[in-house]
């Protein structure tokens, strides 16, 4: 949640010329509704649910694509082995440090389901520190790790290229 993971696919994929997919933005074309509006009618579980069965689909195409995964997405049900499992699957886990991922999502903090019921800086600060600790386990399965601070979107798909390279 707010790594930077949609602009550095997209970045990624037009440096690859390939296609590129955001997960949330695809369940929103799929589902006929935004992710919030999922939350908010169906609550956490289906919209997890839900994620897993697009996730799969996306995975099962023959052509190269680079997807843009939430936050969340590896964590529930057995999703972070089923993509590490997924055949020519490569698996990045842009680590971003707390104040970065603080100073990126409290603007965004209306939008983002998982946050609007915040208040202030400081509880979103506890609210990213605590899922940090939560689901690190889960983004730390991944094949390779790319430390973001201070990096422009330029030099981490770089990054990325060489290690696919």
């Amino acid at each position: 949640m707010g790594s930077g993971k949609s602009a550095v696919g997209a970045q990624l994929a037009k440096a690859l010329n390939c296609s590129f997919v955001d997960l949330d933005r695809f369940i929103e074309e799929n589902e006929g509704r935004s992710v919030p509006k999922i939350f908010e009618i169906d609550g956490e579980l289906y919209f997890r649910k839900k994620e897993r069965k697009y996730l799969e689909v996306l995975l099962n195409k023959t052509e190269p694509i680079v997807i843009s995964l939430g936050g969340g997405t590896p964590c529930y049900y057995d999703t972070m082995n089923y993509i590490l499992n997924s055949k020519d699957t490569k698996s990045f886990y842009l680590n971003t440090g707390i104040n970065s991922l603080v100073s990126r999502l409290k603007s965004e903090s209306t939008t983002r389901p998982l946050l609007a019921h915040l208040k202030d800086t400081e509880a979103i600060k506890e609210f990213i520190g605590k899922h940090l600790f939560e689901r690190n386990p889960f983004y730390q399965k991944a094949q390779y790790q790319i430390t973001t601070d201070l990096k422009s979107i330029e030099s981490i798909v770089k990054e990325i290229q060489e290690k696919l390279s």
